[in-house]
């Protein structure tokens, strides 16, 4: 079984903090792990579904 790594708080707070000074909707989950550096520690195995 894999380990996943999540992005350091302060990486997660900072992004937070510029997502709530943006206008318009929020980003998809893609775009928020690719904002912060999190598709290079997932793996790319499709979840049941048709989830990433």
């Amino acid at each position: 079984m894999s380990s996943f790594t999540h992005p350091p708080k302060h990486l997660v707070r900072e992004y937070l903090q510029r997502r709530n000074r943006a206008a318009g909707p929020p980003p998809t989950p893609e775009e928020i792990r690719r904002q912060l550096g999190w598709e290079l520690m997932m793996p790319q195995a499709k979840l049941p579904g048709g989830r990433n």
